[in-house]
């Protein structure tokens, strides 16, 4: 007999969600601290190979799973010039950045870019400068970038050593254009009307482009709903994605409320659903917008934006790559990172694009030292974790689970949970996190229909220390362990979750 505190859920492959996107497991590399500079770029490390990325971090990358790469902001992308990042080098110029109040010697750029994707076997996701700069340069750059050759702006891209086309499909019209904080920040009906001149220019050139127009840059924002109902009156039948960015972070000690976040990242994403889809309804339009989750992430923004490193020097204003927004994750934040997975999943008929900022240094799952080696947060494991297992058909998981009492999001299930079918195999893996802080909780998953004989691996994240990071120093500290006594038998899955874990259960 099942115990009243045990949380359970039942899976058949007749009740699904949706296909994933591979692109649902995307990254994001903005020029900010020392995401590229001694981040992936440093001409000078032991590992760099004959283009200056280091080899350390490209295995990594590739062992993360990340499918897409969105650059080169962000923030920083307001007041870029893409032009700056391309040709030789020696010819660069010096640019001061506003965003983040640093020196960029634009030594990587554009070319850069696309050799960093290639080799990490990944897609790039351009965003494009709707601060400072509009359509003109939109094209301009679409043109060096995509055309095949013949004219003034391919040819030079031919000449700067680049005979092929980049290929980029995935564009985003700015970044965050409705923060104050924006470099040329605008209201909806100035950005809306930019956003589609823009995509209607672009699509002259290429129609099969799949455009992001920005959304409200977080759910807190005062004009969160209206922003995006009236960016997309303007540019619906233009754009194909509308974005959304969220992060999350411990406050005053509220660690419930703060293991429940992704409540809050499932509201976000419903809400921007129901905008769309009515938007699509006024106009008429038989075409559905999807959603770009282009910045999600654990973020502690101590004092603001933007941050130090707890342990960096004090800030010089127009340093080069200065150590910015250097997180370093707890098991508690990883767990908390898994859950904004699961998210992710349960809503993949909707979200198409995620992108986790950042990838390396700057609130990153890899980190690095100048000259010295790199190595994986604790956050690195979830996501690696779901690249490699969340392929294939989300099942639907509608659990009955214990509940317990946050500050935030009031009676929160201690259970968030996604499933996900693979349709070549027929493999099913179970993503859970257990929300209690000391408590397990004993799960039970009914399976019907979906042959499934044996439990292949139960891997678990979480610590008798919650508070347990990987450093430098100890860079192995925190890895994902083995859990016993999981079994599957008579059709019915029987585990019991860690407190405050993060569980992958893998069944063949």
């Amino acid at each position: 007999m099942s115990s009243p505190h045990t949380a359970r859920f039942a899976l058949h492959p007749a009740f699904t969600v949706s296909a994933v996107d591979p692109r649902l497991f995307g990254s994001f590399v903005e020029h900010l601290g020392r995401c590229v500079y001694t981040g992936i770029y440093e001409p000078g490390h032991p590992s760099a190979d004959e283009a200056g990325l280091r080899t350390d971090v490209l295995d990594l990358v590739r062992e993360l799973g990340v499918t897409v790469i969105r650059y080169p902001g962000g923030n920083f992308v307001s007041g870029y010039q893409w032009e700056d990042g391309v040709g030789p080098k020696e010819k660069r110029p010096r640019r001061l950045d506003l965003a983040w109040r640093s020196t960029e010697t634009n030594q990587f750029g554009l070319s850069e870019f696309i050799d960093f994707v290639r080799k990490i076997n990944a897609e790039p996701m351009m965003a494009i400068n709707l601060g400072t700069r509009g359509v003109a340069e939109a094209i301009q750059l679409q043109e060096y970038a995509n055309h095949p050759g013949g004219t003034a702006l391919s040819d030079l891209r031919v000449a700067h050593g680049d005979k092929e086309p980049y290929h980029i499909k995935l564009w985003c019209l700015g970044n965050e254009m409705d923060g104050p904080w924006q470099t040329g920040h605008k209201t909806a009906a100035e950005y809306g009307r930019l956003a589609a001149e823009t995509a209607r220019a672009m699509r002259q050139i290429d129609d099969s482009v799949e455009l992001v127009a920005c959304g409200s840059s977080n759910q807190g924002m005062e004009t969160f709903a209206a922003w995006e109902a009236e960016v997309l009156t303007h540019s619906y039948d233009l754009v194909d994605h509308v974005s959304l960015h969220a992060y999350y972070q411990e406050h005053d000690g509220d660690r419930d409320s703060f293991l429940a976040s992704a409540v809050d990242t499932e509201s976000f994403i419903e809400n921007v659903v129901a905008t769309c889809d009515h938007v699509g309804a006024k106009l008429k339009s038989k075409k559905r917008i999807n959603l770009s989750f282009d910045e999600w992430n654990v973020w502690y923004q101590r004092g603001g934006c933007p941050q130090l490193a707890p342990d960096a020097p004090p800030h010089q204003d127009w340093d080069e790559a200065p150590r910015l927004l250097e997180d370093n994750y707890s098991v508690t934040d990883a767990v908390v990172f898994g859950s904004l997975l699961i998210a992710l999943l349960r809503h993949a008929d909707r979200v198409k694009v995620a992108c986790l900022a950042q990838l390396v240094n700057v609130i990153a799952p890899i980190a690095t030292e100048p000259g010295g080696h790199a190595w994986r947060q604790t956050t690195f494991y979830p996501f690696a974790q779901a690249a490699k297992y969340g392929r294939g058909t989300v099942l639907q998981v509608n659990p009955e689970s214990p509940v317990h009492e946050t500050k935030r999001f009031g009676e929160v299930p201690l259970l968030h949970a996604t499933a996900v079918r693979d349709e070549q195999t027929g493999a099913v893996t179970v993503f859970a996190v257990n929300r209690h802080q000391t408590e397990p909780l004993p799960l039970e998953v009914t399976l019907s229909g979906l042959g499934l004989s044996k439990v292949a691996e139960h891997s678990v994240l979480s610590d008798a220390d919650p508070d347990a990071r990987n450093t430098s120093a100890q860079p192995d500290r925190v890895t994902p362990h083995a859990a016993t006594g999981t079994e599957l038998a008579d059709g019915t899955l029987r585990a019991t979750l860690e407190p405050l874990s993060w569980n992958v259960i893998r069944l063949a």
